[in-house]
């Protein structure tokens, strides 16, 4: 059997908060983690272990006190900041607990949102959106804007939104939390569907039982540390 190619490893992540003028809270502890193309990971661990956080430092929204994170091999935290803020926003997309859509937006323009940040016009950008809101079942949703939405929609608005640069790797943080049941199970399938269709690879983080199923490894986050727990072949 082939090994697909490693996307995403980290070597001896480490991250420490002062938490006073002589105390401080060692959240991760030498994490070490490696992800290969089209796989979903899944990040499980008791609320406060630290899942939030290793999320964010594997997208570049905070960095390790220590260690180094890879994307196909480029040492992103030797970027420059500018040079890094470009390319999180072009490799990587982003699902969270709570939408963070733009309220006074369309669900198109939230969608296209990524790419304007790049640099594309929205009417370059439109057609894209378009589709990729017909992907995730909600093309006849595209001129409403978030309140006008259910929490559902809402997520699956989310994920298109993180599609839109056509992302090497997706990380989702609790992605279902907010959502009733059956709203979970559809954004669940959607997300395993999506891994499926485009070979995309995620790493979530989450409670959901459903979600664990679905995703290729399950990986523990406790005492700072990462352990292997439950392997599937993608």
């Amino acid at each position: 059997m082939i090994k697909r190619p490693v996307l995403l490893r980290t070597e001896n992540l480490w991250k420490e908060y002062r938490t006073g003028k002589d105390l401080s809270l060692q959240v991760l502890k030498g994490a070490d983690l490696e992800v290969r193309k089209g796989e979903i990971i899944a990040v499980v661990g008791p609320s406060g272990c630290g899942k939030s956080t290793l999320l964010h430092i594997l997208g570049a929204l905070d960095r390790p006190t220590l260690g180094r994170v890879f994307l196909e091999e480029r040492d992103i935290f030797a970027m420059p900041e500018e040079q890094l803020v470009k390319f999180r926003n072009t490799t990587m997309g982003f699902v969270f607990q709570f939408h963070h859509l733009l309220p006074e937006f369309t669900a198109l323009e939230n969608v296209c949102m990524p790419a304007m940040i790049k640099g594309e016009t929205f009417g370059r950008a439109r057609t894209r959106g378009e589709r990729l809101l017909e992907e995730v079942g909600l093309s006849d949703r595209s001129d409403h804007r978030p309140n006008e939405l259910s929490g559902g929609e809402q997520q699956r608005v989310a994920v298109a939104r993180a599609l839109m640069n056509e992302p090497r790797l997706v990380l989702a943080d609790e992605p279902s939390g907010n959502l009733d049941e059956e709203s979970g199970l559809h954004l669940h399938k959607l997300l395993s569907q999506l891994s499926e269709d485009r070979g995309l690879t995620i790493v979530v983080a989450t409670h959901n039982s459903d979600l664990m199923k679905r995703a290729t490894r399950v990986t523990r986050l406790q005492e700072g540390k990462l352990t292997h727990v439950r392997h599937r072949e993608a």
